[in-house]
């Protein structure tokens, strides 16, 4: 039956048609099951209005079988401006949703039913030795890497010179006889180039390095990378690993990467700077969930208030974002410690919300596979397995994870100062792209002049342009829905 999911160890998304006649000791026969894998690398979305079912792995191709244009889910929009990315199961596209990671959608005349057939959170935090741990870690770690190199096609991985992708290729390079090919992007900025580290990276793996140097240009392909995710994204990373991808397809079909290694091991500076406060710990969980929701995301409630027109404000007065997004999935984390709640958070908004979103769709994008090995099954139950003070203990981030890895890619890779993997879109909305950020967010036809206070608008604008402020996260996500609204024309609800 459908347990032969719990054999699978990959990213997939699956729909069975059951053709076959339910009876009393098999009622799930006769149905159309869709299956997502446990974290949601690959997409999956339906819509029933009750009398027809379309599902498909893109919106686009839901939208081609509806009729009429597609209409804004507000709450979603209101979702979208608190994370910086829609989270699942919501689409800004009404009446079409997510199949949950780890979930099955069982479909029959009948009716609807869903079913979690794994979940993270069944795991419980127990205490090891670190020899121990780092033995278990590195091993599980090298077999995730071993699985993902079947392939017969060219392969190779993208690297950053940080501590995940560093780790990846050192133990991809046990496992081939030829060089590993590593591809990375740079940018002329130094506040944001990680090039010089990935070169640092390649000579030390031996590995076939390409890389290549992004200008302000990249933001003429914005809008193709929002046609290929479905959805807006404030996450202006998007583009530069578009270009990688597209750097990789030249030589190869498929790709390794670090993705999942911070959301597991507490890699983000957010994670510290949050509970630097230790009033924060010993919050009750509704209220460790709307400050870690305010700490993180993008527009605050206020912020958002500010924002909305008055029929919009009118419209969402009932939709909370913590209470209808994050505080269930915290209700499934309550037997953690608190980092683990934070990473756990993470693990089921953040990243089939937008970090697994990036280099799933920007790889296919370019006709090139990304495997990533910190998200096999085993590796992510193991990590949730350890307490919180082994990832993060007096600010240091990866705690054990740093001293585990050390010995195979160096003290300086290992221990080297995260540099977020982002673009200096901020410099360029107050230079080189100052009139067409203006164009695009003050046009007359504008979503944001149907959604929005001008005079509000305008003050997050002018700030930033002057240097006042830095409203980059707050701009770049406008500018992505605004994008995102051209190219798929919602209608507002009646």
């Amino acid at each position: 039956g459908l347990d032969f999911v719990h054999r699978l160890n990959g990213m997939f998304a699956i729909a069975i048609d059951d053709t076959r006649e339910a009876d009393a000791t098999q009622p799930a026969r006769g149905a159309l099951h869709l299956v997502r894998d446990r974290i949601g690398v690959k997409p999956l979305y339906v819509w029933d209005d009750g009398t027809r079912v379309v599902f498909g792995s893109e919106i686009k191709a839901i939208l081609e079988a509806l009729p009429g244009r597609p209409t804004l889910d507000l709450q979603a929009l209101q979702h979208y401006l608190a994370y910086n990315f829609v989270p699942p199961p919501f689409t800004l596209f009404a009446g079409i949703r997510h199949v949950m990671p780890g979930t099955v959608l069982s479909i029959t005349p009948g009716g609807a039913e869903s079913r979690r057939w794994w979940q993270l959170g069944d795991q419980h935090e127990a205490l090891q030795g670190f020899e121990e741990w780092k033995e278990q870690f590195l091993a599980l770690l090298d077999d995730a890497v071993r699985l993902r190199l079947r392939a017969d096609v060219p392969f190779g991985a993208f690297l950053s010179g940080g501590v995940d992708s560093s780790t990846v290729v050192a133990l991809m390079a046990r496992h081939v006889r030829e060089p590993v090919r590593t591809f990375c992007i740079g940018f002329d900025d130094a506040r944001f180039d990680e090039s010089p580290f990935a070169r640092d990276a390649a000579r030390r793996f031996g590995t076939a390095h390409r890389e290549a140097i992004v200008q302000p240009d990249l933001l003429d392909a914005w809008p193709q990378a929002l046609w290929h995710c479905d959805q807006p994204h404030g996450d202006a990373s998007f583009l530069p690993t578009l270009r990688v991808s597209q750097l990789a397809a030249r030589e190869v079909k498929v790709v390794l990467t670090g993705d999942g290694g911070d959301e597991l091991f507490a890699g983000y500076d957010k994670y510290a700077s949050f509970l630097a406060d230790p009033a924060l710990r010993d919050l009750p969980d509704a209220d460790f969930a709307r400050h870690y929701v305010e700490h993180t995301g993008l527009f605050g409630a206020a912020q958002r208030d500010a924002l909305f027109q008055p029929w919009l404000r009118q419209a969402l007065a009932g939709c909370d974002s913590v209470q209808d997004v994050a505080a269930p999935w915290l209700r499934e984390a309550e037997h953690f410690d608190r980092i683990n709640q934070m990473l756990y958070l993470d693990m089921m908004l953040l990243l089939p919300g937008n970090n697994l979103v990036k280099p799933d769709r920007m790889g296919m994008a370019a006709s090139v596979e990304a495997r990533t090995p910190f998200l096999d099954w085993r590796m992510m139950e193991f990590a949730f397995r350890a307490p919180g003070h082994t990832k993060l203990k007096d600010g240091d981030k990866k705690h054990w994870f740093k001293r585990a890895v050390e010995p195979l890619i160096g003290t300086e890779l290992a221990y080297r100062k995260k540099q977020m993997f982002t673009v200096p879109i901020g410099e360029w909305f107050r230079g080189t792209r100052k009139a067409w950020l203006h164009a695009l967010l003050f046009a007359p036809d504008a979503l944001a002049a149907r959604l929005f206070e001008r005079g509000h608008l305008q003050a997050l604008f002018d700030a930033h342009v002057s240097g006042q402020a830095n409203h980059t996260r707050e701009l770049r996500a406008l500018a992505a829905l605004e994008l995102w609204a051209r190219r798929f024309q919602p209608e507002l609800p009646a």
